[in-house]
């Protein structure tokens, strides 16, 4: 009876379920970490860094937050200015970004626009997603100079290839029932968007553009930074004034922003879903 059981008990299963490796030869996985590990050690050794440059600056850093301490308010009018200037930036752009990426999200999805709309639409997309934000802002301070104008480019251009990205997939991945359908009727293409397409992808595209309001807030205190406008374009003045009283104030003020953005962007798509 005794080895019976023993027999089973080898024989049973194992309780726990591991995943399998994505390398099941054990030597082969261990090369391809050692070469990893190889890689990074290389990769730091390539960095060349000024180790006695970096000892000399750890007490200018610690002198600099020193002098960031208390922070300094009293100049809350500048710091009024530049964040509703951000706010104002971050608003407009998305819903320009809302507006224009319709019609690119509705070219750029193969199963509604004939090939080359589709790749012409899907190349701007690529396109206008391969640079950051602060890149596209350089760019465009250069053409229309210093100031909020070239901050609310910068962020219609992010939020109309992130919006439209997602329009695209979200209609490629949509249920084609209801769009036969509708085409069956003899509906024209206007009101497939609106009885068909429509109803499928709008919770998404609400959600998403909420979403981007929440990342414009954010990326108005980046590009400001380079010029574009914003309470980044304070704060980057207030490091060069070595006024580092008045940058944690700026600090503090972008951190409640994005803060209340963050909430007000949760509740929002809590109540959309």
């Amino acid at each position: 009876m005794s080895a019976a059981s023993g027999r089973a008990a080898a024989t049973e299963p194992p309780r726990q379920w591991k995943a399998p490796s994505l390398v099941a030869n054990p030597l082969l996985r261990y090369a391809l970490w050692a070469l990893v590990g190889a890689y990074l050690v290389w990769s730091l050794g390539t960095l060349e860094i000024n180790w006695p440059r970096v000892a000399q600056g750890l007490p200018r850093a610690g002198d600099m937050i020193a002098r960031m301490f208390p922070p300094d308010f009293s100049r809350w009018e500048l710091l009024t200015r530049g964040i509703l200037e951000s706010l104002q930036m971050a608003v407009a752009a998305t819903f320009a970004g809302m507006v224009l990426a319709i019609p690119l999200g509705l070219a750029a999805a193969r199963n509604l626009a004939p090939l080359p709309v589709y790749l012409v639409a899907r190349g701007l997309v690529v396109l206008s997603r391969t640079f950051h934000e602060v890149i596209i802002a350089i760019f465009f301070v250069k053409i229309v100079g210093f100031g909020p104008l070239a901050g609310l480019l910068t962020l219609i251009v992010a939020s109309v290839s992130f919006i439209a990205k997602m329009i695209a997939e979200d209609i490629e991945n949509m249920d084609m029932g209801p769009v036969e359908a509708v085409r069956a009727t003899g509906a024209s293409f206007p009101k497939l968007l609106l009885y068909a397409i429509q109803p499928q992808i709008l919770p998404r595209y609400m959600g998403v553009s909420i979403y981007r309001l929440d990342a414009n807030v954010r990326h108005s205190t980046v590009v400001g930074i380079v010029g574009a406008g914003g309470i980044g374009m304070t704060l980057s003045a207030s490091f060069k004034r070595y006024d580092y009283d008045f940058s944690l104030a700026i600090l503090l003020a972008i951190i409640a922003i994005v803060f209340i953005g963050e909430i007000f962007s949760n509740w929002v798509r809590g109540r959309l879903k």
